[in-house]
């Protein structure tokens, strides 16, 4: 029994000591993974190839992924993960896409049915509504992902331009 007790209080002074030097020498890839993440613009739209932006932040931190692959921070985004990380400045790689103005989600509202699909395909719960009722963008929240379009059986979502950048970018 004191075998066991012993155990386990060693077990608890060794983990609480982890805790303390976690706090005390972070994670120098958690810190790079932070920085980058805040400069990619958490539109969450998967377009990287990778769900959403912090992913791809952890993929660029372990180098296994590119700095050009986010067409919606297009050439300025691949500008400051450059500099962030000491490497040259390349041309964003067409191959996920083209990098457009900010644009965000509209429901025609009259042509809505209801169907929920464009509310289980938002990465930001930016849309409302339940079934078989007419459903809202939160423009406050949409981040113009365009994730919402394939699923809609009626296309009644269309993008507009946005004078603004996307929501998200101030949340992380």
């Amino acid at each position: 029994m004191s075998g066991i007790v012993v155990v386990t209080a060693l077990a608890l002074a060794i983990g609480a000591l982890l805790g303390i030097a976690s706090k005390w020498f972070p994670s120098n890839t958690e810190s790079i993974v932070e920085k980058i993440d805040e400069l990619l613009p958490q539109t969450q739209c998967a377009q990287c190839g990778y769900p959403g932006c912090r992913p791809y932040a952890m993929a660029i931190a372990r180098g296994d992924a590119e700095i050009n692959q986010c067409p919606p921070g297009g050439e300025q985004t691949i500008s400051d993960l450059a500099n962030l990380l000491g490497r040259k400045v390349v041309a964003l790689n067409t191959e996920f896409g083209e990098q457009k103005p900010p644009a965000l989600a509209y429901i025609i509202e009259e042509d809505c049915i209801g169907c929920t699909l464009c509310i289980h395909a938002c990465p930001v719960d930016a849309i409302i509504g339940s079934a078989k009722l007419m459903h809202t963008i939160l423009i406050d929240h949409c981040t113009g992902c365009e994730l919402c379009l394939p699923p809609c059986p009626v296309d009644c979502i269309e993008m507009r331009p946005s004078a603004l950048p996307p929501a998200s970018t101030a949340t992380s």
